[in-house]
């Protein structure tokens, strides 16, 4: 007996209350550019300047009571991981401490530098500081535009990639779904004050892929569909399209959240933002696929006269059960 996420030959009805759908993700857009505009997000040391120290040590290294030394100096955002290379020596250990800018100041006074290499060093004797290094307010404004840059190019670049492959209202649709999940990403940031630093860019340009993979299965069908029921109502093929796709969509989905909701509990404090990002990023990318970029679609209407043949088009794992 196989396990399956979905019956066989589902026959949701997608589009029935497809104006409640589009209602609600306008709304959580609103909320969302309100609570980024209005409160803001919690940058993190790439974006707001700090210092990084390098501590190397021949005990172990332990994050948690590193941590735990440094909280009673109060100095705000502390972020603190071990860093693995296979040409360290055997009894060498090395962590990176970066500290957020203080009030006021550029960098990291180094009277502050001092209090912090004294307070390691009541942890761990024998540790050494090889290298300190500090990054102004200047260079992390110049991340924060590079950064929104590298989101506006991978939509651009996803724009022309669609629109050649299908149709430009196909195009749209799926811009319109990147767009959707990347500002409810932004604002769950805001509205909980998650730190905010270049590893979330990276999980969002990562949710523009996945959020484009599930888009392109559906939208292959769709295209397949629009050629075979050239007399079906647009919605009746969107509608077919998607309950076809719908069990690798649903596997694919669930599988992934399985991995980073392990991540999540387990991975550590490091990586917790970007896990957070990702889960969030494939919840809101999926709902998308179905619901902004179809429903975007039917509005858009699409030409009903391909004369290609269908025989290899599509995706050919749209099928698998679940």
């Amino acid at each position: 007996m196989r396990l399956r996420l979905v019956k066989e030959a589902p026959k949701f009805d997608f589009f029935k209350r497809w104006k409640i759908w589009i209602g609600l993700s306008a709304l959580l857009i609103l909320l969302s550019i309100t609570s980024t505009v209005t409160i803001g997000l919690n940058f993190g040391i790439d974006f707001k300047g700090g210092t990084t120290i390098r501590a190397d040590s021949s005990q172990q290294i332990d994050v948690s009571k590193y941590r735990s030394a440094l909280a009673p100096l109060g100095l705000g955002d502390i972020s603190i991981a071990e860093v693995f290379d296979p040409t360290f020596d055997a009894d060498q250990n090395v962590v990176l401490i970066r500290i957020q800018s203080q009030e006021g100041q550029e960098s990291v006074a180094a009277d502050t530098v001092m209090k912090v290499e004294l307070a390691l060093k009541a942890l761990a004797p024998d540790i050494t500081f090889p290298s300190v290094e500090s990054v102004g307010p200047k260079v992390s404004g110049e991340l924060i535009t590079t950064a929104a840059w590298a989101v506006i190019v991978a939509i651009v670049v996803v724009l022309i990639y669609i629109w050649l492959r299908f149709e430009w209202q196909f195009a749209v649709g799926a811009v319109g779904a990147l767009v959707h999940d990347i500002i409810l990403t932004i604002g769950v940031f805001s509205v909980l004050q998650i730190k905010f630093d270049l590893a979330i860019i990276a999980a969002l340009l990562t949710i523009v892929g996945y959020s484009l993979n599930d888009t392109v299965v559906v939208f292959d069908r769709v295209r397949e569909n629009l050629r075979r029921f050239k007399k079906k109502d647009l919605a009746e093929v969107l509608n077919l399209s998607i309950n076809e796709t719908l069990s690798r969509t649903m596997m694919t989905s669930v599988t992934t959240l399985l991995a980073l909701i392990s991540l999540f509990i387990l991975g550590g404090d490091v990586i917790r933002g970007f896990v957070f990002a990702m889960i969030w990023g494939v919840v809101v990318g999926t709902y998308s696929s179905v619901f902004v970029a179809s429903t975007t679609l039917l509005n858009l209407d699409v030409k009903r006269d391909w004369s290609k043949p269908n025989s290899t088009d599509g995706n050919q794992f749209a099928n698998i059960d679940s």
